[in-house]
């Protein structure tokens, strides 16, 4: 799954490939140009971050530092991560065929339906480090799950709706199977490639259903609603990445952006941890309905939103497990989600109760709760070399300061947040649904296609690829 720029030697295409990387950052490109056109707050939302994010870089030495020496400096402005809701298997089957010419793989697996949205989703993204760095592109990309729905009749219906769309152009189709033939796209195919690409991402304002069939929706789920009633995928948010998410929450009003009620995630910490997201509420939409256009009769749904993201350091399962106690003491202590009503109560308790959590590197590090990036430092060069140094020897030469550490970044997402973030931009109580059932990772897997890559072992494949290196460079 090399992300290198590939030579087709062979007599199908005689041009060089160009790397995934770059079909990656032009599909991003031309999709926030897309977005900023649809939903204007958006491009107001980039100032605003780009803005905070100056000031911090140019406020903290430490914070700069760490960004250049993990290589996360050269994408900040670039990154994006957007999220799209497919309605049926064949439709997530072919979006994971569609990434991968983009250089994106599933990683993880996450079950929003015990959170009270019926769906289960992965993100497609780079896998190799180097790659992320290039093009941090991620789509946050769920599957709904038809099981949920407790109507029959309008489970049948709804399989029918979703039998009969197509969301992917034939040229989309064409270039993808091409891509998987040769082992890429030359420039001018991966131009062509994200011009269709793009079209399934779309917004259309015209229903594919009529308006008592789309209330119907409605009153099983919002959510249900927005995937079935609409030809395609809409993006429904991207997200650019803040270095300080509270001061943009702080300043979105000043900039008639309304920011929803409550940042989702950990509390503000020195050190930062794993994934904290807000947005701008979600947009009511005009929207024609389909047999009501004679008459002009039309409704309104909600659905996209702008999003900000303040990413911290990936967690171990061990980090993850106390983040999750604390988290879900904090949420039963208030009685659920955060609202407008109690969200003072509910941050003045995380904060409390994430005391317990460490709030420096080095304990993160000496407690096992966080994944980090390994360096050699300049003292290493004078090391004695009358010894090969082994993976146990790690700790030693760190207190030596032989080695030292950054903190890796959570790259991924987590399944309340999402949900939270969800529940605020459709505007109801939908995330109080219960749901029963047990989460089916096996199924979502037979309708991707393929296995997802798990969340943990990628991160310890990362932090052990590092150590590996520095041990390479002390040994040689």
């Amino acid at each position: 799954m090399s992300s290198k720029n590939i030579v087709d030697n062979s007599n199908l295409d005689t041009k060089a490939f160009v790397s995934p990387e770059y079909i990656r950052n032009r599909f991003a490109s031309i999709m926030s140009d897309m977005y900023k056109k649809e939903v204007p707050l958006y491009g107001d939302l980039l100032d605003l971050v780009h803005d905070i994010n100056d000031t911090v870089l140019s406020e903290s030495t430490l914070i700069k530092e760490q960004l250049a020496n993990t290589g996360e400096i050269t994408r900040l402005n670039m990154e994006r991560h957007g999220a799209i809701r497919l309605g049926k298997p064949y439709e997530l089957f072919t979006m994971r065929r569609l990434f991968k010419v983009m250089g994106m793989f599933p990683v993880g697996y996450y079950d929003l339906a015990t959170a009270g949205v019926p769906v289960h989703s992965t993100a497609f993204r780079a896998i190799e480090n180097t790659a992320l760095n290039q093009a941090p592109f991620r789509v946050f990309t769920s599957l709904l799950r038809l099981d949920l729905i407790d109507d029959n009749n309008l489970r049948e219906r709804v399989e029918t709706i979703l039998e009969d769309r197509k969301i992917f152009t034939k040229k989309a189709l064409e270039l993808i199977e091409k891509s998987e033939k040769q082992g890429g796209l030359n420039k001018e195919d991966a131009e062509i490639f994200v011009q269709e690409a793009l079209e399934t991402f779309r917004w259309h304002d015209t229903a594919t259903v009529d308006y008592e069939m789309y209330e119907a929706l409605l009153k099983q789920h919002r959510l249900i609603a927005d995937v079935v009633a609409f030809k395609g995928p809409h993006i429904n948010h991207l997200t650019p990445r803040s270095l300080d998410i509270d001061k943009v929450q702080a300043s979105m009003e000043a900039r008639h952006i309304p920011p929803k009620d409550n940042i989702e995630g950990p509390p503000t910490r020195k050190c930062p941890i794993l994934l904290r997201q807000t947005s701008f509420k979600a947009l009511t939409e005009k929207v024609t309905f389909k047999n009501d256009t004679e008459n002009g009769k039309m409704g309104e749904h909600k659905a996209r939103f702008g999003e900000i993201e303040q990413r911290g350091a990936a967690l171990t399962q061990k980090g993850l497990d106390l983040y999750n106690e604390l988290l879900g003491k904090t949420r039963k202590a208030i009685g659920g989600s955060p609202n407008a009503e109690n969200a003072a109560e509910y941050n003045k308790l995380l904060q409390e109760n994430f005391t317990v959590f460490p709030d420096n590197y080095a304990e993160l590090h000496s407690e096992k709760l966080a994944y980090f990036h390994y360096f050699t430092t300049e003292k290493a060069k004078n090391i004695s070399k009358d010894r090969l140094f082994r993976k146990e020897d790690v700790p030693q030469l760190l207190d030596n300061g032989y080695l030292k550490i950054e903190p890796m970044v959570y790259e991924d997402f987590l399944p309340v947040s999402a949900a939270g973030i969800f529940a605020s931009n459709l505007g109801t109580d939908d995330a109080k649904r219960n749901y029963e059932g047990t989460s089916n990772q096996l199924l979502f897997e037979k309708d991707l296609g393929a296995p997802v890559y798990e969340l943990m072992k990628w991160y310890e494949d990362m932090q052990d690829e590092t150590i590996q290196k520095c041990l390479a460079e002390l040994n040689a």
